[in-house]
């Protein structure tokens, strides 16, 4: 039986909480399982790190402090930007956006000035994770050469 390790695509169903509220954040329930191909950093690096060895029917919990997850809130990432910097665009408080150097969340709106942050939403947040292992298998020389996963039928890029 294969086992989650670098190289393999897995394929799994997941729920992510916020242990200090029981908060769902995230979940997978109701959807398609996720699939992701292993050691290609498309996953927060403690999801992988804590599913390496796993087998199809396997289920985890496991928690991530923000270390592990997406990092630590950077004061720094919270900017204040003159509103005629958005143009056509009305920024209200929740919104996220995109910018030329990723995305980012709309605080708060004070006369002509938008507070921004651009730190991910989780950051500075410890996760909870439970996770069950749909599938795993070995990726194919494509997905390898692709750097991810390809779905039923292929390629889906």
């Amino acid at each position: 039986m294969t086992a989650i390790e670098k190289d393999t695509v897995a394929k799994v169903h997941y729920t992510g909480r916020l242990p200090e509220t029981d908060e769902v954040f995230d979940s997978s329930e109701g959807r398609d399982p996720l699939l992701f191909l292993v050691g290609y950093n498309q996953m927060i690096p403690g999801f992988e790190d804590e599913l390496i060895g796993a087998v199809k029917g396997e289920r985890r919990t496991f928690t991530l402090e923000p270390e592990r997850a997406y990092g630590p809130r950077i004061p720094e990432a919270v900017q204040q930007v003159p509103l005629q910097m958005f143009g056509e665009i009305t920024p209200e408080p929740g919104m996220t956006l995109m910018s030329d150097v990723g995305p980012f969340n709309v605080v708060s709106l004070e006369d002509d000035v938008v507070t921004v942050d651009f730190n991910h939403k989780l950051a500075g947040q410890t996760l909870e994770f439970s996770v069950e292992v749909v599938d795993v298998r070995e990726a194919t020389a494509e997905e390898l050469e692709h750097g991810h996963a390809h779905g039923p039928g292929g390629v889906n890029h």
